[in-house]
């Protein structure tokens, strides 16, 4: 056991190895337009509902890898419950001003300063195009301009295409996610979770 002056000594040290205190990061200032040229991202509104309906209905058959169903059966009552969740900052991607798909701020922890980029679609004809890869670049540098230093991506592990693309971002695979959740088909779900640093190097930094 220490001594009353030992420990003394030992806590002076402890108390003054202690870090400050660290800032929330600014959720507020996340939900804005982002991007002046192609992409764009606009908040979401119920307003853009017909033309992200067209544009959902564009790859009917790729919603069955993801949780959420926005395909024509399922668009309506998944599009109301986005826009009702106030946890999801969701936003419309504009090629000019064509709607060609949409995006989200999710999982939003200010205090730890981390947060989500997920609920991503892109109609098959915008793929490969390189817009993907500048919409997420878009999202990730107001995130840290936010005060935000940690994003995460989840993925489906069938999703190689995704996988590959935020790969192609700099963030990292941390490991998967094994039986992480349910999608709307009752499918259990390995979730692959990739994540990106506000230290980490990345192209074009």
């Amino acid at each position: 056991m220490l001594s009353g002056k030992a420990s003394a000594r030992y806590g002076a040290a402890i108390m003054t190895t202690t870090p400050a205190p660290q800032p929330a990061a600014d959720r507020d200032r996340l939900h804005i337009p982002l991007g002046d040229g192609a992409p764009r991202l606009v908040p979401l509104l119920a307003g853009h509902g017909p033309a992200l309906q067209a544009a959902c209905a564009a790859d009917a058959d790729i919603w069955r890898i993801y949780p959420t169903d926005y395909g024509p059966d399922g668009f309506a009552a998944s599009f109301g419950a986005l826009l009702a969740n106030p946890t999801r900052l969701p936003f419309a991607i504009l090629d000019g001003d064509l709607l060609v798909g949409m995006t989200a701020y999710l999982r939003i922890e200010p205090a730890a300063q981390t947060l989500e980029i997920g609920n991503s679609y892109l109609r098959p004809d915008r793929r490969g195009t390189g817009l993907n890869g500048a919409m997420k670049r878009l999202m990730i540098d107001h995130a840290f301009a936010c005060g935000f230093r940690r994003i995460e991506f989840r993925i489906d592990a069938r999703n190689g295409r995704s996988q590959a693309a935020v790969g192609k971002l700099g963030a990292v695979r941390e490991g998967l996610l094994r039986a992480e959740r349910i999608t709307w088909t009752g499918h259990v779900r390995d979730t692959v979770l990739f994540s990106l640093l506000e230290s980490d190097p990345r192209p074009g930094r």
